[in-house]
């Protein structure tokens, strides 16, 4: 990896990693203190209207920010062509949301579902005016901005989402925290951004970021859809409780794991993208990038599952004690998440959005077919189901990888198989700490210290190369 490959990636991780943690953080906090108040019938309605606000969302970016990011010679003229088309599309969404709302409300048989649905879907429009904002500070690794938006917005957000629930708004307080949110983020953004729209629209640019856009929009559609099909499933055949468990699980998951994948897929992108051309040194970093995700997400997953019971029950109370059956299932599908991200990274770095669709569309497929021959056997028989849905996918998302690259699934396997024999010791190691000892926050405690501690003495006595990648990572920001 040369200097500036090296410099780029270092200081975007820095502050990519900041602005997810501390932004996550103060976001986890505010999470904790509102479950405490509000019930899993309060987060199971926001879960039920999530699917509305994600799939407006992806079709409100339509691929474009991927498309300026990767484009070398972007201009102005690209981007206020951009800026125009997400706000019509984003008025028209809207829209079409506010009048399938009862629809909705009659769906899951829950009335006050229209009036959620209607309101947090206005997030969807504020959101629209920050698309470019957003795609040119991810393209000049200007993760520091991005920090200062978001951090701001979770703060006053959160500020205001306690204070509702405190005096008993009960499921407004969460769409509020949302909409309040989007608000004040964007208004950062803005300020901080020296870039404004020209009052122009070229159909030329348009029609060449929408080529490479388009599939990127309709990849992103699927995974969204897919993803809420779940919720859909759970919130109709059980209840509005166990889908709150279940997207408090979620929750609990994606926060080491998706923060992660977030913090490396934002940084691996731009920075594989100036060295598109170069497959020999391409595969290097490639292979890189994916030691030193798996080395850190593989072992806090399964710590994190390990520690489910007593993690849950210290936090957010015994009320929410299915989530902690859930989590503890849940963490081992989404561990893989970062190579899924890295691997998918690579198609759009060569340009080929194309197969890039294609692969979604197979994983979207198998995954459905998975969803449906689990649900009968109810909500945790789904969640195992969705470890081997995660496996398989990764088997697919890997083909293209070794065939432009050299560096398929089994190369990848191999790679990765260390990190991940050391993290499954862990694992075993504090389960069984977990049935010894009877007080939470001790096991909590005591749990964390041992998990880390046969870890990285483990990476030291086997000499992990991705010790030191960290630890240099570290030293040098």
């Amino acid at each position: 990896m040369s200097e500036s490959i090296k410099d780029k990636t270092s200081k975007g991780l820095l502050w990519s990693a900041v602005e997810r943690f501390s932004v996550q953080g103060i976001q986890f906090l505010v999470m904790l203190v509102m479950a405490r108040i509000l019930t899993p019938d309060d987060y199971g309605l926001v879960g039920m209207a999530a699917i509305f606000i994600a799939i407006a969302n992806s079709l409100i970016d339509s691929g474009f920010s991927q498309a300026l990011i990767r484009k070398q010679n972007r201009t102005d003229v690209d981007k206020s062509t951009v800026f125009y088309f997400n706000i019509v599309v984003s008025v028209v969404l809207y829209g079409i949301i506010f009048v399938v709302a009862p629809f909705v409300s009659d769906f899951y048989k829950m009335p006050s579902l229209t009036w959620v649905v209607r309101m947090i879907c206005l997030a969807c429009i504020v959101n629209s005016f920050g698309v470019v904002q957003r795609a040119e500070f991810f393209t000049n690794m200007d993760f520091k901005s991005l920090t200062i938006s978001s951090l701001i917005a979770s703060i006053i957000s959160g500020f205001v989402g306690i204070y509702m629930a405190l005096y008993g708004y009960g499921v407004r307080a969460l769409v509020v925290q949302q909409v309040i949110s989007a608000v004040v983020s964007n208004l950062v953004l803005w300020f901080l951004s020296k870039w404004r729209p020209l009052l122009v629209f070229s159909e030329e640019s348009f029609d060449e970021l929408f080529s490479f856009g388009s599939k990127l929009m309709l990849s992103g559609l699927l995974d969204t859809a897919y993803k809420q099909i779940y919720p859909i499933v759970i919130g109709k055949l059980f209840s509005a409780s166990s889908l709150g468990n279940y997207n408090r699980a979620c929750h609990f998951a994606q926060f080491p794991s998706s923060n992660l994948t977030s913090i490396m897929q934002r940084v691996t992108y731009p920075v594989l993208c100036s060295i598109q051309n170069e497959d020999d040194r391409l595969r290097d970093i490639y292979r890189k990038f994916l030691k030193v995700s798996a080395f850190v997400v593989f072992p806090l997953m399964m710590l994190l599952s390990a520690l489910s019971f007593p993690m849950v029950d210290v936090l957010i109370g015994e009320k929410w004690r299915f989530c902690s059956e859930l989590l503890q299932i849940i963490c081992f599908a989404m561990m893989w998440y970062p190579i899924h991200a890295i691997n998918l990274n690579l198609l759009q770095v060569k340009g080929r959005s194309d197969l890039f669709l294609k692969l979604e569309i197979i994983k979207k497929i198998l995954g459905i077919f998975v969803l449906v021959a689990s649900a009968p056997f109810g909500l945790i028989a789904m969640c195992y189901a969705r470890i081997g849905s995660s496996i398989i996918g990764l088997m697919i998302n890997t083909y293209y990888t070794g065939k432009l690259i050299s560096m398929g699934f089994l190369k990848q396997m191999k790679d990765l198989m260390p990190t991940l024999m050391l993290s499954g010791v862990m694992f075993v190691v504090v389960l069984q700490l977990t049935h010894l000892i009877e007080n939470q926050i001790l096991t909590l405690i005591i749990g964390c210290v041992v998990g880390l501690l046969v870890y990285l003495v483990g990476s030291m006595i086997f000499k992990f190369q991705e010790l030191q990648d960290v630890k240099a990572l570290v030293r040098k920001k």
